[in-house]
């Protein structure tokens, strides 16, 4: 398999996290989609990363759809195949997906020329950002996962969410949630998200 994508794409490195804690055999492939000869619009039409070349030179893209891919291909599953946990997990996805799209979608309207900038769409964002770290700290367990006894895609999705905002929209969530803040603390000690962390992100 190949895995395409940027180095700083939190997206990608949710894909990138998982192959590494599953130890999944992966070529990963540095790629700008943005780029004039980038490799990325001729796989996924809509010239998005992460993309997922299997070994068959299928492809797979969008970061749930790829994640969802490789959980399956290797016991223990972290994402479970049906009943509550997985309703459970897969609102933390999605909680954590739009964490990252508001960061996102902030840091694109933050680059904008000055005179250009909405300060309505930034304050909306940053709004959603407070509310989404809010609802996490909110839902924490008192143990070292989000859900269930061991760690899962709940706990990988959203640690690679915080620490994105972290690097991103730096501010001080962790004096209003210390104890999501000691949660990250353990989660980002993994030595998959220690491998995997962009170039300029500086360890919280």
């Amino acid at each position: 398999m190949k895995l395409y994508g940027s180095l700083t794409s939190p997206y990608v490195r949710k894909a990138r996290i998982l192959i590494r804690e599953k130890h999944l055999p992966c070529e990963f492939v540095v790629a700008d989609a943005w780029a004039a000869d980038s490799p990325v619009p001729a796989l996924n039409p809509l010239g998005k990363v992460p993309v997922l070349v299997r070994d068959d030179d299928s492809v797979l893209f969008d970061s749930p759809v790829i994640v969802e891919y490789l959980d399956a291909l290797k016991a223990p599953t972290q994402l479970p195949a049906a009943g509550e946990a997985r309703w459970d997990m897969l609102r933390w996805e999605a909680l954590a997906d739009g964490l990252l799209d508001a960061v996102v979608t902030r840091l694109l309207e933050s680059r904008r020329p000055a005179a250009q900038q909405s300060a309505d769409n930034i304050r909306r964002q940053e709004e959603k950002i407070t509310r989404s770290i809010e609802y996490t700290a909110q839902h924490l367990s008192q143990g070292a996962w989000l859900m269930s006894d061991r760690f899962t895609l709940a706990d990988l999705v959203m640690a690679v969410a915080l620490e994105y905002t972290d690097f991103r929209y730096p501010h001080d969530w962790r004096g209003r949630h210390p104890r999501l803040g000691q949660w990250l603390a353990g989660i980002s000690a993994r030595p998959a998200f220690v491998e995997t962390r962009p170039p300029g992100m500086e360890k919280k």
